[in-house]
C-alpha cells in the first residue's frame, strides 16, 4: 500500500499545480454601452505607413484623440480580398465570397447591388454566399449576422452593402456614394457602414493619392456623424499578397488616447477583423449572437505614448516585422530541416564505428577531430530554434535585406551559444552537452514568456499576427522547444541526484515539470491550456518511469488520470467565466452544449491536415522519428544502452514524445510541436548515444574526476558522469543493447560498495553487484 502512495501524491501535485495555473486569469473590463450610434468606415488596404499629418490630416487627428491598433484582417480566404473583408465584417466570423480565385492579386469583386425602391437595396447573390459559407467552409459563418442584430442599418458603397446585407440579401438603407451632407443618412439608423474605397499597390505616390481621397471623404463622415457616436475606421482587407497588418482607429466616448485590444488577441494594440462586429454591438448595448460571432468586443487600454508619431511607429513597425517574418520563416525551417537530415546521415557511420572493440580486429577509429566537429554541429542544430527566437531582440526586419540580417544575427547567436555549451563545466561528461543545451533552450523560451512573449509575436520561430491564430503567450514552436527542454532538464537533474536514493527522482521530475506546466498554462504567461494538458501528461509519464522499469499499465493510468484531471479542472473553471472571457477549451465545451461542437472538430481536423501537408516542421518530425527508430534504437545505435544506464533520460524523452504528440493533435498543429521538440531532442540523443557507445566495453569502476581522453570526448574510466558498462544493471530493464563484443570474459567483479550507488546509472549497490556477478558467471562481455 505504501509503495502505491507516491504515484498518487505525485499525480495530485501535478494536478494542483496545473489547475492553479489555469484557474488564475487576468481581470478584464466588461464592455459596456458607450454610444447611441456606431459608424464603421472601411478603407480596403489602408496601412499605418499610409497615415501622416500631411497626406491624411483627418485620420491623423482622429488617431491623436482616439484609440489605435493593428488590425489582422484574416478571413476564410487567403488573401483576404476586399469582398471577403466586408463579408467577414458583417458576419463577425471568418467568411469568404464564393467563386474561384487564382493568383496573388484580388480580382474585381463582381458584387451585384439592386435598388428596386430607392431606399434600400438587394444582393441577389447573398443566399448562395450564405450557403457557401455554411456548407463548404469550416467556420460556420453567417453573412449578415451583424445586420440581423440591429433593427436598422445603413450602407454606403458596394463594399458596405456586402457587410450590411441581411442573410436573405436585403440592405435596409443604401446609398451608392457618400452624399455631400451625410448627416441625415448616418442618423437614420443606429448602425452605419461606409465604404471609402481602396488603397492598393506598392507605388508610394499612388498610395498617398488614394489615401488622400479617402481622408477627404472621412472628413465629411466625421462632420455628419450623429451626436454621441462611435466611429471605427479600419483597413478592411488586403489587396494582394503578401498579407499585411492594417489601420484600426476608434473615436468616441470612452475611447480616448489608448491602445485597441481584444480578448481574441490578448495583446495590447492588436485586434482582428472579426472583432469589429461585436465591438459595434457592445458599444450600442445590444446582445451578442454568441453562436454566430467568433470575434469579441474590443477595448481601449492605456499605456499609449503621448507622442502620436511614436505611437503610430509601433504598429507600422509591427507590420514590417510581420511581412518580413512570412518571407523568412519558410526558408529558415526548410534549411533547418535539410541540415538536420544531413546531420542524421553523417551520424550513421559514426554510430556504427563508435563501439570500441576489445579484440585485435575491428574498424579503424574515427579521427577525433571529425567526431568533435560532428558533436559541435549536433549542438548547433539543437540550439538553432532558440537562437532564431533570440534573434528578434535585434530589429533585423528594418533593413533592406531583412533575410540576410536575420541570418547573420542568428548565426552569431548560434556560434556564441554553441561555444558556451562547449566550454561549459561538465562538457566532457556523457550528459553534459544534453543538460547544457536543454537548460539554455528552456531559459530562452521561459525568459521570453515571462517578459510578455514579445520575441514570439511576429518572430520567425513564433507566430504571426497575420495568421490570426495567436497573438500572445506560447506559440506552437515555443511549446515544442519548452516542453522538450524542461523535460530534458528534469531528467538530467533527476539523474544527477546520484547521491540520493533513486526513488527521489520522480520528485525532481514533478518539481521541474510542474513549474513548466504553470508557465505554459497560466493566462498571465503561456496562456495555452491545451499545451498545459499535454505537458501534464508528459510530466506524469516521465515521473512514472524515472526510477527505471517499463511504462506499465498502472503507470500509464496514473499519467492519463493526471492529464484528465487537469482538463476537467480547467473546463470547470473556464465554463464559469463569461462567454467573452472563455478560453479555447471552454468555448469548445459550450459549443458541444449548444450543438455546434462539430464545427470546432471540423476546423481542428482541417487545421491538422493543412499543417501536416504544408509545414516544414513535419519534415523535421518525420526525419527525427526515422533516425531514432531505424538507427538510435537499433542494437548498434546506443540509445537503448543510454536508456538503461540513465533511466531518467529515457523517462524525459518518453514524456517529451507524449507531450509533443498530444499538444499537436489537440491544438490543431499536427506534427509542428513534435518537429520543434525533435529539433532539440534528436541531436542531443544522437550525441549522448555516441558517447555511451564509446565506452560500451569499459571494464573499470567509475570514480571521481579526471580529464577526457575517449575517442568521442567522454570522460575516461574514473571520469565524472561516465558510467562503466556494468552500471546498466542497476536501473532496470533496457541496460544492454542486445549484442556482445568479442571481448574476453571479464574478471570477477569486486565487492559492491556504497559508492556504487552514486553512479549516473543511479542504481542501488546490491542490484549492481548482482548484475556484475551474473555477467561474470556467464562469461559474456556486456555490449
Amino acid at each position: 500500500m505504501l509503495r502505491r502512495l507516491p504515484p498518487v501524491l505525485l499525480t495530485l501535485l501535478v494536478v494542483v499545480l496545473g489547475v492553479t495555473a489555469l484557474a488564475a486569469r487576468p481581470a478584464t473590463e466588461t464592455p459596456r454601452r458607450t454610444a447611441d450610434f456606431v459608424v464603421l468606415v472601411g478603407v480596403a488596404g489602408l496601412r499605418w505607413d499610409d497615415v501622416d499629418a500631411q497626406a491624411t490630416p483627418t485620420l491623423w487627428r482622429m488617431a491623436q484623440q482616439g484609440s489605435i491598433g493593428s488590425l489582422s484582417v484574416r478571413s476564410a480566404h487567403r488573401p483576404t480580398c476586399p469582398v471577403d473583408g466586408w463579408l467577414t465584417l458583417g458576419a463577425g466570423n471568418f467568411a469568404a465570397w464564393n467563386g474561384s480565385r487564382g493568383g496573388s492579386v484580388c480580382p474585381p469583386a463582381g458584387v451585384t447591388v439592386e435598388q428596386p425602391d430607392g431606399i434600400g437595396a438587394n444582393l441577389p447573390d447573398q443566399e448562395s454566399v450564405v450557403q457557401h459559407n455554411q456548407q463548404r467552409l469550416p467556420w460556420g459563418a453567417v453573412p449578415g449576422a451583424l445586420a440581423e442584430s440591429v433593427r436598422c442599418s445603413v450602407a454606403v458603397g458596394p463594399g458596405a452593402a456586402v457587410a450590411a446585407a441581411r442573410p436573405f440579401g436585403r440592405v435596409d438603407r443604401y446609398a451608392a456614394a457618400l452624399p455631400d451632407d451625410p448627416a441625415p443618412l448616418l442618423g437614420s439608423c443606429v448602425l452605419s457602414i461606409v465604404d471609402l474605397g481602396t488603397v492598393t499597390g506598392e507605388d508610394r505616390a499612388a498610395r498617398a493619392e488614394q489615401a488622400r481621397r479617402a481622408d477627404a471623404d472621412l472628413a465629411r463622415v466625421l462632420a455628419g456623424r450623429p451626436p454621441r457616436s462611435l466611429v471605427l475606421v479600419a483597413g478592411i482587407s488586403d489587396t494582394d499578397l503578401p498579407a499585411r497588418l492594417h489601420v484600426a482607429v476608434a473615436d468616441g466616448p470612452g475611447w480616448e488616447r489608448g491602445w485597441l485590444t481584444s480578448p481574441t488577441t490578448g495583446r495590447e494594440g492588436y485586434l482582428q477583423l472579426v472583432d469589429l462586429a461585436p465591438t459595434a454591438l457592445a458599444a450600442l448595448g445590444r446582445p451578442m449572437p454568441e453562436r454566430l460571432f467568433l470575434g469579441r468586443p474590443a477595448l481601449s487600454v492605456g499605456g499609449r505614448p503621448a507622442d502620436l508619431p511614436a505611437a503610430i511607429a509601433a504598429p507600422a513597425d509591427a507590420d514590417r516585422e510581420a511581412a518580413a517574418q512570412r518571407r523568412v520563416a519558410g526558408w529558415f525551417f526548410a534549411l533547418l530541416a535539410g541540415a538536420q537530415v544531413l546531420l542524421a546521415v553523417a551520424v550513421l557511420p559514426l554510430l556504427r564505428r563508435a563501439r570500441r572493440h576489445a579484440g585485435p580486429v575491428g574498424p579503424a577509429p574515427v579521427p577525433r577531430r571529425v567526431v568533435a566537429t560532428v558533436e559541435l554541429l549536433l549542438i548547433a542544430a539543437a540550439l538553432a530554434v532558440p537562437a532564431a527566437l533570440l534573434a528578434d531582440v535585434v530589429p533585423w526586419w528594418r533593413g533592406d535585406h531583412a533575410g540576410w540580417w536575420f541570418a547573420a544575427t542568428t548565426v552569431l547567436l548560434l556560434a556564441g551559444a554553441t561555444a558556451a555549451v562547449r566550454f561549459a563545466p561538465g562538457h566532457d561528461a556523457t550528459l553534459g552537452p544534453l543538460g547544457a543545451v536543454a537548460g539554455l533552450a528552456t531559459l530562452v523560451v521561459a525568459a521570453d514568456v515571462l517578459t510578455g512573449a514579445r520575441l514570439q509575436l511576429n518572430g520567425v520561430t513564433g507566430y504571426s499576427a497575420l495568421e490570426g491564430g495567436r497573438f500572445s503567450g506560447l506559440g506552437t514552436v515555443g511549446l515544442g522547444v519548452f516542453a522538450a527542454g524542461s523535460l530534458l532538464c528534469a531528467g538530467w537533474l533527476a539523474q544527477r541526484v546520484h547521491r540520493v536514493h533513486r526513488r527521489w527522482r520522480p520528485m525532481v521530475v514533478v518539481a521541474v515539470g510542474g513549474a513548466a506546466v504553470v508557465v505554459v498554462g497560466s493566462p498571465y504567461l503561456g496562456a495555452d491550456s491545451i499545451g498545459a494538458i499535454a505537458l501534464t501528461a508528459g510530466v506524469s509519464v516521465a515521473a512514472a518511469i524515472s526510477t527505471g522499469g517499463w511504462l506499465t499499465v498502472s503507470r500509464l493510468v496514473w499519467a492519463g488520470m493526471a492529464g484528465l484531471a487537469i482538463m476537467i479542472g480547467f473546463a470547470v473553471v473556464d465554463l464559469r467565466r463569461p462567454a467573452t472571457e472563455r478560453g479555447s477549451l471552454g468555448r469548445f465545451l459550450a459549443a458541444l452544449g449548444d450543438g455546434t461542437g462539430g464545427l470546432t472538430v471540423h476546423r481542428s481536423s482541417t487545421a491538422n491536415f493543412e499543417t501536416l501537408v504544408n509545414s516544414p516542421l513535419t519534415v523535421l518530425a518525420l526525419a527525427g522519428a526515422l533516425l531514432v527508430w531505424f538507427a538510435l534504437l537499433q542494437p548498434w545505435g546506443g540509445l537503448m544502452r543510454l536508456f538503461g544506464i540513465y533511466p531518467a533520460m529515457r523517462a524525459a524523452m518518453a514524456g517529451t514524445g507524449v507531450a509533443a504528440g498530444l499538444g499537436g493533435l489537440l491544438g490543431g498543429s499536427a506534427l509542428d510541436v513534435a518537429g520543434a521538440a525533435g529539433a532539440l531532442v534528436v541531436p542531443m540523443a544522437a550525441l549522448a548515444a555516441l558517447r555511451v557507445l564509446d565506452h560500451s566495453t569499459d571494464r573499470t569502476q567509475p570514480g571521481d574526476g579526471g580529464p577526457a581522453n575517449g575517442r568521442l570526448g567522454v570522460a575516461p574510466p574514473g571520469g565524472p558522469d561516465r558510467p562503466a558498462a556494468d552500471d546498466g544493471a542497476g536501473d532496470g530493464a533496457g541496460a544492454g543493447d542486445g549484442t556482445a563484443s568479442p571481448a574476453e570474459p571479464p574478471p570477477a567483479p569486486p565487492p559492491a560498495s556504497p559508492a556504487d550507488a552514486g553512479t549516473d546509472g543511479g542504481g542501488d549497490a546490491p542490484e549492481q553487484a548482482t548484475g556484475r556477478a551474473a555477467r561474470a558467471s556467464t562469461g559474456v562481455a556486456t555490449a
